[in-house]
């Protein structure tokens, strides 16, 4: 599985609409998603899916995982089944297989379709590693019976991967993806990891940092941290807390794709602790306060295709 940040060929969006859960917000969620296309569109093809019937639209977690076979470009198809059956996913199932079909997207079709696995479970570093959270991959209602032993071997040989780094900490309040590492910690180039920072409501992010300083690479070095601050909390109609994070970044040719939240001192200190990441790389601020109504972010939004 390659890493994020390695050439890619296209992003996809889904597109929302009024069917799905941004009815209420929909002319605000589409000034997000035009402002995403944009940027995405000046660096590299985009593949927008707005013609095939979808339930939502968080690509990341529906879309293909790209994997590369020696010389072939291999196209995993997973099941997504609403992080764990919480939501309705039956249409968004069926989005690549259409896809492929109409040959949006180029390479060997390779189904798995009786195993629940997102997009944003899971992180790569190009070169053998993996990320995962124990909490999401071994939640109820995805893979049960599997043991973690089992789901790490089928991870391994699917995604060529040496080894799983399986975190046993890190979760937002307002998450409902049972602590997705996309929203915790980031894999960069040169062993660095970006990862969020907590407060005093999120206590297990600080067990998850001393997670990360023990961590070695395979080469038994330790890691580069780099920390993200945490967003204040902005919070749902209903008062509950959202799960803002600036770890939900998206990775493009040539550029870095930043969640913001009209916090200009965070918002300027995570643009700048994630492009220290990624030298050379334009730092866009994409505004997602109407993303997170929904519970995601940037990220959430975009599969990347290689």
């Amino acid at each position: 599985m390659p890493a994020e940040w390695e050439p890619q060929s296209a992003v996809q969006l889904t597109w929302p609409h009024s069917g799905t859960d941004w009815a209420p917000v929909l002319p605000e969620i589409t000034a997000v998603y035009e402002t995403m296309a944009r940027e995405i569109r000046r660096r590299e093809r985009l593949i927008v899916v707005d013609d095939i019937p979808h339930d939502d639209t968080w690509a990341r977690d529906h879309g293909f995982i790209t994997v590369f076979d020696g010389g072939r470009v291999c196209l995993l198809d997973f099941c997504f089944n609403g992080w764990g059956e919480k939501f309705p996913s039956s249409l968004d199932n069926a989005i690549n297989r259409r896809l492929y079909e109409r040959g949006e997207v180029s390479g060997v079709y390779e189904p798995h379709l009786d195993f629940v696995l997102e997009g944003g479970s899971i992180e790569s570093d190009g070169r053998g590693t993996i990320f995962t959270t124990e909490c999401c991959l071994m939640a109820p209602h995805r893979n049960q019976p599997l043991t973690r032993q089992e789901i790490d071997a089928r991870l391994r040989e699917w995604l060529g991967a040496e080894r799983i780094v399986w975190l046993q900490h890190g979760s937002l309040i307002g998450d409902d993806t049972d602590g997705h590492i996309d929203t915790l910690v980031r894999i960069c180039p040169d062993d660095t990891l970006i990862y969020t920072g907590g407060d005093a409501d999120h206590p297990d992010l600080a067990l998850m940092e001393q997670e990360l300083r023990d961590l070695r690479t395979l080469q038994g070095r330790p890691y580069r941290l780099l920390r993200l601050p945490l967003p204040r909390p902005i919070h749902d109609s209903d008062g509950s807390r959202l799960p803002a994070t600036y770890a939900n970044y998206l990775v493009v040719n040539g550029a870095v794709l930043v969640p913001t939240y009209n916090q200009p001192d965070l918002d300027a200190e995570a643009m700048r602790v994630i492009g220290s990441a990624f030298p050379g790389r334009d730092v866009v601020g994409i505004d997602c306060r109407a993303v997170i109504l929904q519970h995601g972010s940037l990220h959430c939004c975009t599969m990347q295709y290689y």
